[in-house]
C-alpha cells in the first residue's frame, strides 16, 4: 500500500463537484478571517502553514452548507471534494476536507484506504492525522478486518512515523471488536520507540481499549511495564486508575 497513494487519487479535486464545493468553502472563510487569531492558531498548533483564523464554533456551519450543497453521491465524487478541500494552503480547509470525509460515511470504507494514506501522509502532524487514523481509518478497519488487517501490518512497520502512530491508532473506536492480540502486538512492537507521538500514541490506544478490558490492559501493562516507555504507561493506565483497577 505505501507508495500507491497518490497515483490512486491523481485526478480527485479536479472535478466540477470538488471545485464548486472550495469555490464556496473559500468564499465563507475568507469572510470569517481573523488575522490575529490566525497567528494564535499557528503558534499554538506549532506549525509554520497559514491558519484562517477561524475558531471551530464558527466553521461548523460551514462544513454543513458544503455537505449540504455538494453532497456526493459516488466514491469518484467523495475522493473529487475530499482532495478539492485538502488541496488548500490553509489548515482551516483541511479541517473542512476531514470533515467532509467523516460526514459521508457510506463511502468510507477500503476503497479509499489509498486516498486515506495519502493524507497522513501528506499531513505529518497530529490534529489531521489523528482523526484520519480513528474514523476514516479505523472505520475502514471495522468493516473490513480481513482486507485492512495486513495492510496494518505493514503499517506498523512503516519508515513514516504518522503511518505507523495510525496503525496504532486504527482500533480506537472499536471497542469491543478490538482485536486484542493485534492491539498488544502494535504496541509491544513500538514500544522501545523515541518519538514522543509513538510513545502517546501507544498509551491513547491502550487506555481507550482499557473502557471495554480493563483486565486485559490491567494485565499487559503490569507484564510488560519494562519494555513499555512510562508515557505509555502511565496514559495506557490512566482510567484504569480512575476505577481503581491499577494502582
Amino acid at each position: 500500500m505505501a507508495g500507491t497513494s497518490k497515483s490512486a487519487n491523481s485526478g480527485a479535486g479536479s472535478g466540477k463537484l470538488g471545485k464548486a464545493a472550495r469555490k464556496l468553502l473559500v468564499e465563507r472563510f475568507e469572510g470569517l478571517a481573523d488575522p490575529a487569531k490566525a497567528i494564535e492558531m499557528a503558534a499554538y498548533m506549532k506549525t509554520e502553514k497559514p491558519f484562517y483564523g477561524i475558531q471551530k464554533p464558527d466553521r461548523d456551519p460551514v462544513y454543513r452548507e458544503i455537505a449540504k450543497k455538494f453532497p456526493a453521491t459516488t466514491h469518484d465524487e467523495y475522493a473529487d471534494v475530499v482532495m478539492a478541500l485538502w488541496n488548500g494552503k490553509h489548515r482551516e480547509e483541511k479541517y473542512a476536507s476531514l470533515d467532509y470525509a467523516i460526514r459521508f460515511k457510506k463511502f468510507v470504507d477500503t476503497s479509499m484506504l489509498p486516498m486515506y494514506e495519502q493524507l497522513v501522509r501528506e499531513a505529518a502532524w497530529w490534529d489531521l492525522v489523528d482523526p484520519i487514523a480513528t474514523h476514516l481509518v479505523g472505520n475502514s478497519f471495522l468493516a473490513d478486518r480481513k482486507t485492512i488487517t495486513p495492510i496494518m501490518k505493514k503499517w506498523i512497520d512503516d519508515e513514516d512515523m504518522w503511518i505507523r502512530r495510525t496503525a496504532i491508532l486504527s482500533q480506537n473506536r472499536h471497542k469491543e471488536q478490538t482485536d486484542e492480540v493485534l492491539l498488544f502486538r502494535f504496541c509491544l512492537k513500538r514500544a522501545d520507540e523515541k518519538e514522543f507521538f509513538i510513545r502517546k500514541a501507544i498509551g491513547w490506544a491502550l487506555r481507550e481499549y482499557s473502557w471495554r478490558a480493563p483486565e486485559a490492559v490491567k494485565n499487559f501493562l503490569l507484564t510488560n511495564r519494562d519494555k513499555l516507555s512510562p508515557l505509555s504507561f502511565r496514559e495506557g493506565g490512566k482510567q484504569l486508575m480512575r476505577t481503581g483497577h491499577l494502582k
